[in-house]
């Protein structure tokens, strides 16, 4: 057996994500959950959930997390890491209070959280906080013995996520026409978001046009399109591209769109395309619609050949990365020197979210922050 690693102060591991819905009878539940204080009536959300329908109102995203859960069992397990592994979701069960009321109740008083979102964002990170706030609230009122909560850092370019992805992209190459792959191009997908939350996501100096959100993408693209180059040999022309827009037409989000993109690259005689989903850690709803079916269904019409390249999921790889994550910032805690773990050119993230990052359009208490009410 290994020597048994140290993950002292913490005691448990949360997995935060956003939910999903399981079956037919879920999806408006769940769509009223994702959208609560909009107002949106009914009948517009069933409209919304016709994308759930097609899968039979069932996402991927709650199966995904299960088996993200078994890898890192599996991992922590042959390491000798001993720290239990909870999940809770922002949206459909099991609900991150009901979870923290049974990591309470099992005596859990050390937190980490790893929230399935690897990028610098309000949606992916301060609300998740606001999320952990809420649910401590909640548990305080109820007179529990409160947690201390602490979120990983940002895990955009550490290796364990980078290089999943760099092997999607080759084996995407590699199923393509051989007459139609050095000529590919590469579309990097992420989530689109409102121009205004990019512009102010990550800490306030690197606010600006796009802000941390849109820097960290670039990153990661570089980096895997500089690794395709160094093991193909050819140099793929590439784009950060952007999917998935929800909000009101008259509010602008970033662009351009991947299906305004394929009849861009179409049209400039691009031979085919692999997309890329960089900004996405499992195939979820997003992934399988947007691209699966939106996308390919447009790049048939086209007649350009296209090829989808596989998220990073229950990637053994990103397993470990959680683990050496876990062990960073544990030795961090204690008072150790660390070397972070990270790839390219903007180094590790910032442990702690300071005041100012990814801020709400509505300031609500963000928990694992340097604001956190609950230090």
């Amino acid at each position: 057996m290994p020597d048994a690693l140290d993950a002292t102060p913490y005691d448990a591991l949360l997995l935060l994500s956003f939910g999903g819905p399981e079956g037919p009878d879920d999806v408006v539940p769940f769509l009223e959950n994702v959208t609560r204080g909009r107002g949106i009536p009914k009948e517009r959300l069933k409209e919304v959930g016709q994308h759930y329908f097609l899968f039979g109102g069932v996402s991927p995203i709650n199966d995904q997390n299960r088996a993200l859960l078994d890898a890192l069992r599996k991992d922590f397990a042959e390491h000798a890491l001993d720290l239990p592994v909870y999940w809770g979701n922002r949206n459909w069960a099991p609900y991150l209070t009901d979870t923290l009321r049974e990591m309470v109740a099992d005596g859990r008083r050390r937190i980490l959280v790893l929230a399935t979102s690897a990028y610098a964002s309000y949606s992916g990170c301060r609300q998740y906080r606001e999320n952990l706030a809420d649910a401590l609230a909640a548990l305080e009122a109820e007179g529990l013995e409160l947690p201390k909560i602490d979120k990983l850092r940002h895990y955009f370019n550490h290796p364990g996520f980078v290089e999943p992805m760099v092997d999607g992209v080759l084996r995407s190459l590699a199923d393509l026409p051989e007459d139609v792959r050095d000529g590919a191009h590469i579309a990097f997908t992420t989530h689109s978001i409102p121009t205004a939350a990019a512009d102010t996501s990550g800490p306030v100096e690197a606010h600006g046009e796009g802000g941390a959100y849109v820097e960290q993408h670039l990153d990661v693209a570089q980096l895997i399109a500089d690794a395709v180059r160094e093991r193909t040999g050819v140099d793929h022309p590439w784009r950060l591209v952007y999917q998935s827009r929800s909000g009101a037409p008259h509010i602008p989000w970033l662009e351009p769109d991947i299906c305004d993109h394929l009849e861009e690259r179409h049209a400039a005689g691009a031979p085919a395309v692999v997309m890329a989903p960089i900004g996405f850690v499992s195939d979820h709803m997003e992934v399988l619609y947007d691209l699966d079916t939106e996308a390919t269904a447009k790049a048939e019409e086209l007649g350009l050949p296209v090829r989808r390249s596989a998220t990073v999921g229950a990637d053994p790889r990103f397993a470990a990365a959680i683990r050496d994550l876990i062990l960073e910032r544990s030795a961090v805690e204690r008072g150790q020197e660390v070397t972070p773990c990270a790839l390219g050119a903007l180094g590790a993230s910032h442990n702690l979210c300071p005041i100012g990052c990814c801020p709400s359009r509505a300031p609500r208490p963000a928990a694992a922050g340097v604001d956190s009410p609950y230090a």
